[in-house]
């Protein structure tokens, strides 16, 4: 026979928390549950609970190591194993529950947490989504829209029930009412919810005629989304309470509102930032100058161009973006500056730039200069 402390993988020494630590852990390693017909499993089993058995008992394991295995025949009598061990798995799966503090498979034995019991009836109702789309303006100041949805609702003629009448509403007849019943499947003995009446508890004999005995019906309901201002692509609103009823005194669930914003043809949103594009001429930028520009939401505003502006320069102007969606201030408006090189010049116009390219020296240039002066090094 197998020594027990060899069995478990422990010390002659080992403490009894240690001794059930181990156990546990080799006790889930075989359990048949996680080994369904794997006989040499099984035959583990039995053995690391015949050796919890003997060793979780102070009594049984001072016999056990002072006559060993041959010792505990004779502690038949105190509920120890006999020599050829266990002579079922049930004896087994006792000391696993045992073990776990459960009872070996009553309504609240360990098994109910890995298979599920059942409950109160009452549950939510389904959640529903939609998705709203919006333009560029109305993300930026904010929009109410209305939608409709179809939602089922508690039925008016039996307000829910889903029975003709009050009499028609009998206990369940295969779990007395409970909701529950208990199931053996292998080894195990375990509560679940009761597959005719659905953890119910009870049965329609004579359904509603208005909802079939489902206790709902469709109703189509307009409903107003306040949309805030700030609001971003993909973002995503909670309606509480806009889904579909509940059952058994459940609450209604929730509708799930996905915006969807449109691009617009000149302002590109980066956070609460808006960024626009602004052509310059070339004597635009070199000069200087004043300009027009739209803003996203207060129609225009005007800035100043400074001489020798460079393209690319972005121009700041402040609180002209987007409000924060949750109130923290306002975004700016980045004006982004691209100049443009003349096209499809005259003879005047070239005469003229080609008069001005004599006129040119370094000092209107610097980022030439200092790009020609790094590239002598490769020369």
């Amino acid at each position: 026979m197998a020594d027990f402390y060899k069995v478990l993988g422990i010390e002659r020494n080992a403490t009894q928390d240690e001794i059930k630590k181990a156990y546990r852990k080799k006790a889930i390693k075989y359990h048949p549950d996680k080994n369904p017909d794997d006989k040499e499993a099984e035959k583990k089993f039995k053995q690391v609970s015949e050796s919890y058995e003997a060793l979780g008992d102070e009594k049984k394991r001072r016999i056990y190591d002072q006559y060993g295995a041959e010792g505990l025949k004779g502690a038949a009598g105190m509920g120890g194993p006999g020599a050829g061990g266990f002579s079922s798995m049930d004896e087994a799966l006792r000391t696993f529950m045992g073990a776990f503090g459960g009872r070996g498979g009553g309504s609240d034995s360990i098994f109910d947490s890995f298979f599920g019991g059942g409950g109160s009836h009452a549950q939510q109702g389904a959640s529903k989504k939609t998705t709203i789309t919006i333009s560029f303006e109305e993300a930026g100041k904010g929009v109410e829209k209305e939608i409709s949805i179809a939602n089922n609702v508690e039925c008016k003629t039996c307000h829910g029930s889903g029975a003709k009448s009050q009499s028609d509403i009998k206990t369940c007849s295969t779990c007395a009412g409970h909701g529950q019943v208990n199931q053996t499947r292998g080894f195990f003995s375990m509560t679940t919810t009761c597959p005719h009446c659905h953890g119910a508890g009870k049965m329609i004999t004579n359904p509603c005629g208005s909802c079939s005995g489902s206790g709902f019906s469709k109703q189509k309901q307009n409903v107003k989304i306040p949309i805030p201002a700030g609001v971003d692509d993909g973002m995503r609103l909670k309606m509480s309470g806009y889904g579909d009823a509940g059952e058994g005194g459940g609450p209604s669930g929730d509708l799930y509102v996905f915006i969807r914003v449109k691009n617009h043809d000149l302002f590109l949103r980066e956070g609460d930032d808006i960024i626009l594009q602004l052509p310059l001429s070339f004597t635009d930028a070199a000069l200087g100058c004043k300009k027009e520009i739209p803003t996203p939401l207060d129609g225009s505003c005007r800035i100043s161009i400074p001489e020798g502006t460079q393209s690319g320069k972005l121009l700041r102007v402040k609180d002209a973006g987007f409000p924060n969606v949750h109130g923290h201030g306002k975004g700016d408006l980045l004006v982004q500056v691209n100049i443009e090189t003349p096209v499809k010049l005259n003879t005047e116009q070239k005469n003229l730039l080609k008069e001005f390219n004599k006129l040119e020296g370094p000092q209107n240039s610097p980022k030439k200069k200092s790009f020609f002066e790094k590239l002598k090094v490769f020369f």
